[in-house]
Formats: C-alpha cells, structure tokens, sequence
C-alpha cells in the first residue's frame, strides 16, 4: 500500500510493505492531487540496482532500517537480550494502520506500524504523524513480547531485553551537498555551523544530561549554499532534554538520511516482560530556506495547549542588578524604577532561599531565608503587585549544595556513581528526581510558594551538566536501581514535574534555563512559556545568538533582556538604542539595575518598552524572516512579517565595519510583491542619521512589494553595533 499524505505545501509519500517499517518515497514539496495509489510504482520507478539481490537495500529502506534487510551502515537498533540472544530482530510480519485526528490547527495524518518477531519475542513499532504545519514527526518503539515468569531469581534480569539504541532516519534527496547545524559554548549558544555532506556520518552528541550550550538544534542538509530565502533544505530535531544523537549519513549503503535518537547510557533502558520503551519524538522540517524550515516549527508551537495566549509580559530580572544582595527596601526601590519604565513583571533571582548568600551552599532548601528575608518575601510580593507587576521567583530544583539542609537530610538523593561522582560545578551537585520523596518535597516546596506569594513565574535554571550521575536508591514504582545511570530517569521526572505544575497552576509560565541556553528543545518547549537564550546579554553577541534560535523557536517564547550599558559577561560598552533594539524581537526583559540610571536614560528605556508593547502583537504571530546577506556579515536585515503581509517590521543591524558605503540596495525579505507598502522608520532616528539628507525622508516612501523584495532599500550609514528598525505597512 502506498499513502500520498499532504499539509501546508508539504507531500509525503509512504509504501506500507508487509516485510517491513514504512518506506519513505517522498518527503518535501507538495505533488498535487495524486493518489496514492498513483504513486504505487514508486519504488520501480526511483530503483537503481547493482544486480538483482541488491535493488532493495538501496531503494526500499525502511526509517528503521535493519540488518537483516541488507544494511550494512551505522546500526538503527542496538538490542540484546542480557542472555546474548535478540542481537539482531527479524520481524516477520508488519501491520499498518493510517488515521486522521482533527486538532484546533487542523487535521494531522498519523500512521502507526507493528512489525513482530515471534523468535526473539519483541515488537518494534513507528508512529509517523504530518502536522498541519507540514511538519513531520516520528517516533518509534520497541516492546519485550515475553510473558512474565515467576520463576526469575529474585533480583536478577533473567533474559530482560537491553536497549542501547533506537534511531530512526528519514532520506534527503541527493542534491543535498551541504550541512549546517549549531554549536557554541556559555555565553554564545547556537552559532550555525556549515560543513559538507561528504562521505560517511556526521554525528552530533550531547552528554551532558541536558541539550548542551553546543546543541545541534536543527540538523540541516540542502543543496549548495542553500540561504534564509533560497535553496531546498531538510533537517531533523529531536524533542528530548536529556542525553541526545543527530546524525547525517551519506554511505554506499543507501540514500542519504538525517536521523536522531536518545543517546543512552548503558543500563538505562532494561525491558522486562510486557516492558516498551519509546523514543522521544523526531521532528523532521524542511524548506525553500531556513526561514520556510523553521516556520513550520513555529506554527507547531504555536498550535499546542501549553503555548502562551495573552500578550507577552515585559519582565524585570534582578540578576544582574543586585546578584545575591537581597535587600527589601533596594528591592522595593528596583521595583518602584521598574514600574515607572513600563516592566509588567518582576522576577527575583538566586539568593532568596536557605543560607543562599553566595553560590556554595543552600541549593535545595527552598524555603525563603530568614536571615535575608526576616519578614518574608510577602512584603516584597504584596509591592510588586500593587505597582501592577506580576511576580516572578528563581528557582533551581534540580541542583542541590552539599552544604543544605537538605543534603544533610538526605544524601540518598544525591546523584552519583558510587565513587564520588563527576567534580562539582558551581559547588553544586544534581538531586534524583526519582528518589523515593524527591520529586514529592519539590513538588510542594514550588507548589507551595507559588500559592502563598502569587507567583506567575517561575525561572527555572539547571546550572550543572549530569555526568557520572547515577541512582543511590531506587524506586519500585519507576524501576530505578541502585548503582544505575540516571539521565533517562531524571528527564522523564522533569517533564512530570513540569506538567504537574502546570496541571496544578495552568496560569503558571515557567522558563527553561540552564544555566543561559544549555536546554532549549522542542521537548521542554511543548511545557514551558519561555526559554532563556543564553547568560549573555550582550547585544552584540546576542544577534546571533537569538539568530540561531529562531531556526527552532517563535520570538514569543525566547527571553531578549536589554542590559546595563556595559555588558556583565563581555565588558562590552552598547548604546542604549542598540541593546533596546535587538531585545525588542523576542520576549523583552530588562536585566539592569533601573536605581542608577539617570531620568533621561529611563525615559529612553521608556520609549523602547513602549515601542515593543505597540508591535508585540505582530512580533509574537508573524512570520520570522532573514535577508541573504552571506557576504557581508558586517550587515543584518532581519524581521516579522504579518501572515497575511498587512505589515512587517524589519531590523536593519551593524555589526562590524563594511567594506564599502554606501552599500547598493537591500531587500526586505517575506513581504507581498502584489502589495505596495509604506516603508518607514519605526522609532526616533539616530542623530548622526538625521544628518543623511533624503533617506526615505521624514514621510518614509511608498514602493511596490516585487521591489522590496528583490531591489530592495538603499541603506543608511551605520556604524558598528548600531541599528534603525523599519516598518512596512501595506497601503493596498
């Protein structure tokens, strides 16, 4: 059987063979009104043999493909019974089942597969599913078929089913010739990254319990010098917090594929009788550029329950306005500045809680601080809100000193691997979330604050990789052992308690942070409101970084704080209109200490919060669009364009020395060529701009779409780190 599934401009062709998982004949641009069963000659068609036994290991390659299939690539399944046996399973017999579930985005197209195999008593299944969006997600899952026997030794495994892998893949066209993906490091989180698709495997890993400051994010493969606006692309993500694999395979063996998988420690995944063990989703993306690939990302987000709906509130970050100093009437003062620039949300960092004075002890006792805080946090929280602002509180549960009560209390819970684990981070250590009584002290610890204080948001931060982190207690009710690694574990218990907060308090917005942009993934972005892009507030560094994001998130959940006009972590001195201008195209925040800066600069601060509160309703539903500006990197024109392109606003950046100005006209990117637009600049000019006699004039100027989009604007002369921002109304 041959399915012809289609969404948003997106076609996906499968055979549905009897011997085998689903065969991918087509994944990428929409076919038109054909039948599946039009397309049944498919695999005929698209075959290249190199002799009669060998057609089908090149053609009909299943997303998980299997030995005994001929491939002789990077294994997709790793199990093993703990006897030996099970090395290598042989389905004999596959069954598929499409349906249609209609959702508040539209109708999605799912297609789930069994393939048993009686010998080794197991079953492997796929879950393929094309989202309104058109994005396409896939899962897949591996079952011990056995019965349970009374008759096991008591605390042995007996012949337990072992997963040490499970990767589905999916193939590119073979123009693809080029890769690109993220990496970077704290500070300067999702830089992109090219290479060439060449022979052999390119595999991302993280092995951090956690996404990592180097996260792939996207893993992308196009054709060559494929751009933001121009070049077929196809890429994979996988929707998981914990410990993660991206791979791109170009081997003799086949198609080219994209894949990804749960990196898993060994021991981790230990299948009894009646046992599953299912991947994290795959999220697989493709486009006419960058910007289409994401977009489909975006409107997934966009579609879910968890996803914000009201409008994104301003927020004030004491961090780096008072670091662990916490002083109620400094505070109140902070708060009271805050108020007057227009922030509509407080958020009080690390230092309130335990013996937390400085950062080597108090994790883990979240109880406010009697020292710190002798009247509690009530006096604080009852200001705020009476200023108007909501109240936000920092939290990090899944840490914990060695110096707290806590630990004192129960050193059970500590993660580790019995000899004294990995070297502390930050004087810190990680608590088992499935720790008999762990989960349920954070659970009302956090619950409890949230309701005495009215907390509307929680900032919650995860400083310190997991290595060598495993169980010292176990738990019956989840099947952790002693002695065990304990990432897979520990992620599962974060989504729960993150959805147990949310059942709990459906008001509540959580944050993901680690430590900056250490955990940003579409599997915590399906639970949380917000993610912090990185530590680095610096608006210099922050252009590519919040860049790289938006490849995979929508600016209404990345958080984008103007700082002090020195920058904390970069010493790097910025104008005030050049960090105001590039926190504006996210969720803005002001992470600064308001008491010291001068009347005139918070009025400035003013107007750009005001400006942000004007255009937030376009910058949190457009559509995020990139110019092609490859080379000339000095240059930035970036934006959000209306969906229907009744507007846009766009960012024209500086960031280092151009070659040559004046430069020649640029385009402005996603806007109608149908429509004609009134292009002018959307907040005071720079004063050394107003001295370019006739750019765009005080009244802007009125140019058809079809010019703006391919001759485009002549620039103004910027200097390094420097920015205008444009708006673009459609007048017809």
């Amino acid at each position: 059987m041959t399915l012809h599934l289609r969404s948003a401009g997106t076609s996906l062709v499968l055979d549905l063979p009897e011997d085998r998982l689903p065969v991918v004949r087509h994944w990428g641009p929409d076919l038109g009104d054909v039948e599946g069963a039009d397309l049944a000659d498919a695999a005929a068609a698209s075959r290249t043999s190199l002799g009669s036994n060998t057609h089908w290991i090149l053609n009909d390659l299943p997303v998980l493909p299997l030995p005994h299939l001929g491939w002789s690539a990077r294994p997709a399944v790793g199990l093993s019974r703990t006897d030996g046996d099970a090395f290598s399973p042989h389905p004999t017999g596959v069954a598929h089942e499409h349906s249609r579930q209609d959702g508040p985005a539209g109708t999605t197209d799912v297609v789930r597969s069994l393939a048993t195999d009686p010998v080794h008593l197991l079953t492997l299944g796929t879950e393929l599913r094309l989202e309104p969006s058109g994005l396409v997600r896939l899962r897949a899952w591996v079952s011990d078929d056995r019965e349970d026997s009374d008759d096991r030794p008591a605390g042995t495994t007996g012949a337990d089913l072992v997963v040490t892998e499970l990767t589905p893949v999916m193939p590119v066209p073979d123009a693809a010739v080029e890769l690109l993906d993220t990496s970077g490091h704290h500070l300067l989180e999702r830089q992109l990254v090219r290479t060439p698709f060449s022979p052999g495997a390119r595999v991302r890993e993280s092995w951090e319990g956690r996404p990592g400051h180097d996260a792939a994010t996207w893993l992308a493969a196009g054709s060559q010098g494929f751009g933001w606006r121009s070049g077929r692309v196809h890429a994979v993500h996988l929707g998981w917090s914990g410990n993660s694999r991206h791979l791109a395979l170009n081997t003799t063996a086949g198609p080219k594929l994209l894949g990804a998988g749960e990196l898993l420690l060994p021991g981790e995944v230990i299948l009894g009788p009646g046992e599953t063990y299912t991947t994290p989703w795959l999220y697989f993306s493709w486009g006419e550029g960058l910007d289409a690939l994401s977009h489909r990302s975006h409107d997934w987000l966009r579609s879910l329950p968890s996803h914000p709906q009201r409008p994104r509130p301003v927020l004030l970050n004491t961090w780096e306005a008072v670091y662990f100093d916490h002083d109620l009437d400094t505070l109140k003062e902070l708060a009271d500045a805050a108020a007057q620039v227009g922030i509509e949300r407080y958020v009080l960092d690390d230092g309130w809680f335990g013996s937390r004075r400085d950062d080597t002890s108090g994790l883990g006792d979240w109880q406010v601080s009697a020292q710190a805080w002798p009247q509690g946090l009530e006096p604080l929280a009852e200001h705020v809100h009476r200023l108007g602002m909501e109240l936000g509180l920092w939290f990090e549960p899944e840490m914990i000193n060695t110096d707290s009560d806590l630990a004192r209390a129960h050193p059970e819970w500590i993660l580790s691997d019995g000899a004294g684990g990995a070297p502390e981070h930050r004087h810190q250590r990680v608590l088992d979330l499935t720790a008999p009584g762990a989960w349920d002290y954070l659970l009302e610890a956090i619950s409890s604050l949230v309701e005495r204080l009215g907390i509307a948001y929680i900032k919650w931060d995860h400083n310190s990789p997991l290595l060598a982190t495993g169980h010292m207690t176990s738990n019956p009710e989840l099947g952790t052992r002693p002695g065990a690694a304990a990432v897979h574990d520990q992620t599962l218990a974060y989504y729960r308690l993150l959805d147990a907060l949310r059942e709990r308090f459906p008001e509540l917005e959580i944050e993901s942070c680690a430590g900056g942009g250490g955990r940003v993934d579409l599997g915590v972005a399906e639970r949380v409101q917000r993610v912090w892009a990185s530590d680095c507030i610096d608006a210099h560094d922050r252009h590519d970084i919040q860049r790289g994001t938006s490849l995979l998130l929508p600016p209404e959940l990345v958080g984008t704080h103007v700082g002090s006009g020195r920058a904390h972590t970069t010493l790097r001195d910025l104008d005030l209109d050049f960090r105001a201008g590039t926190a504006l195209w996210g969720h803005m925040g002001v992470e600064w200490d308001l008491t010291a800066a001068d009347e005139p600069t918070r009025e400035r601060l003013a107007a750009a919060i005001a400006l942000h509160k004007e255009l937030r309703g376009l910058l949190h539903s457009g559509r995020t669009v990139h110019a092609d500006l490859d080379q000339d990197e000095a240059l930035r024109i970036e934006g959000v364009v209306a969906d229907d392109g009744s507007q846009a606003l766009f960012e024209i950046a500086c960031l280092a020395q151009p070659l040559t100005w004046p430069t020649a006209p640029r385009p402005l990117p996603g806007l109608d060529p149908r429509r004609r637009y009134h292009v002018r600049l959307a907040a005071p000019p720079y004063p050394e701009l107003e001295r370019q006699a006739g750019w765009m004039g005080e009244d802007g100027v009125v140019l058809p779409g079809s010019f703006l989009t391919t001759t485009g604007l002549a620039l103004p002369v910027l200097h390094p780190d420097h920015l205008v921002l444009v708006r673009a109304t459609a007048v017809d």
